[in-house]
């Protein structure tokens, strides 16, 4: 599976601040200063636990993540 396989969650944390994450892969997220940096972070974050899935001989969780609107 690739990034592309995911929901990404894009949130303002604080004033000047910016999460992005994949909530089916626990600890999956990146925390910077802008929308870009998130998720350009959030690409690496990804990348290093598919690598550390695949050592382990694991496949990454599939996406349940529903979107919901208020």
């Amino acid at each position: 599976m690739t990034i592309d396989s995911y929901k990404v969650v894009l949130y303002r944390n604080q004033p000047s601040g910016w999460v992005a994450e994949i909530p089916a892969i626990q600890g999956c997220y990146a925390l910077m200063d802008s929308q870009e940096s998130a998720l350009a972070e959030l690409s690496h974050v990804f990348e290093m636990i598919a690598t550390e899935y695949r050592e382990k001989g694991l496949c990454l969780p599939e996406d349940t993540t529903e979107i919901v609107h208020a």
